[in-house]
């Protein structure tokens, strides 16, 4: 496959199995005390154990360095990660890094811990059997900051990335320009075949639906994360109307985040037109 290097007109798509979460599924309920655990964490009962169904269902929400004590569950518990990046870590095991989509299944009886990353918020449906968990010691600030990290998360962080992506194309195909304002660095470069621009005029064109993006065939995805910096390269078909014409165009797509106050924000955004 020959590449040729230009600039092209910005195009963005969605990537049709995957549709936007903008609001949440349940509420994020309320602040829980600091008894058995350190920094903000919100707690919202779904369900409670009844003669059927012998189990608790709760979801957490924990803000960035929030902790929880060393405990057990003596009819053991399940957790189903839906948002953020977060550790796990059973007694005498390694520390995991777990994100959204993970699911852990913590047996009966087994001492562990679990916590939002120092940068990111995290979040998890907990499934609990109906018996009171057994809090223990705490985990201290000296074995949470010892955490090393570097390229431990590194895939968690690229999964993220990818999905944040994804995402991104919809919003973009959407005309969600509220939520693009916030994702978009305000200092973001966007290179089109007629110049390159920044933040403002790039909504505008989204806004504007000068471009109708119809589709986008995602066949192939690499990030690679340096420091707090995360290269993004997409190798796309896309469907696009421009000009009252629909065209159809692979493309390699870069696009470079940058770690912003716990966030990723697009910084940058180019084209690559691909020809056989």
């Amino acid at each position: 496959m020959k590449l040729i290097y230009y600039s092209f007109l910005l195009l963005a798509a969605f990537y049709a199995p995957l549709v936007a979460q903008e609001t949440p599924l349940f509420p994020k309920g309320e602040k829980a005390p600091n008894v058995h655990h350190t920094g903000d964490v919100w707690l919202y009962h779904v369900s409670d154990a009844d003669a059927p169904f012998d189990y608790n269902l709760t979801l957490a929400t924990f803000a960035p360095g929030a902790k929880l004590d060393w405990h057990l569950h003596p009819a053991g518990q399940q957790l189903l990660i839906t948002d953020g990046i977060g550790y796990y870590q059973e007694r005498d095991k390694p520390v995991q890094v777990v994100q959204k989509g993970d699911v852990i299944k913590c047996l009966p009886g087994v001492e562990h811990w679990h916590a939002a990353t120092p940068d990111s918020d995290f979040a998890y449906l907990a499934i609990t059997g109906n018996q009171p968990t057994q809090w223990l010691e705490k985990l201290t600030d000296e074995a949470y900051n010892s955490i090393k990290t570097d390229g431990m998360n590194n895939s968690a962080v690229g999964k993220e990335i990818i999905e944040l992506s994804k995402e991104k194309w919809q919003w973009m195909a959407k005309k969600k320009v509220d939520i693009l304002a916030d994702l978009f660095h305000e200092n973001a470069v966007f290179v089109h075949m007629g110049g390159s621009w920044g933040k403002e005029k790039e909504l505008e064109i989204i806004q504007s639906g000068g471009i109708h993006y119809k589709q986008a065939d995602i066949h192939e995805v690499s990030v690679n994360i340096i420091d707090d910096t995360a290269i993004l390269l997409n190798r796309i078909t896309l469907l696009a109307v421009v000009g009252g014409n629909e065209v159809t165009n692979p493309f390699m797509v870069t696009e470079v985040y940058k770690r912003q106050e716990g966030e990723w924000k697009l910084a940058a955004l180019s084209f690559t037109k691909l020809l056989n």
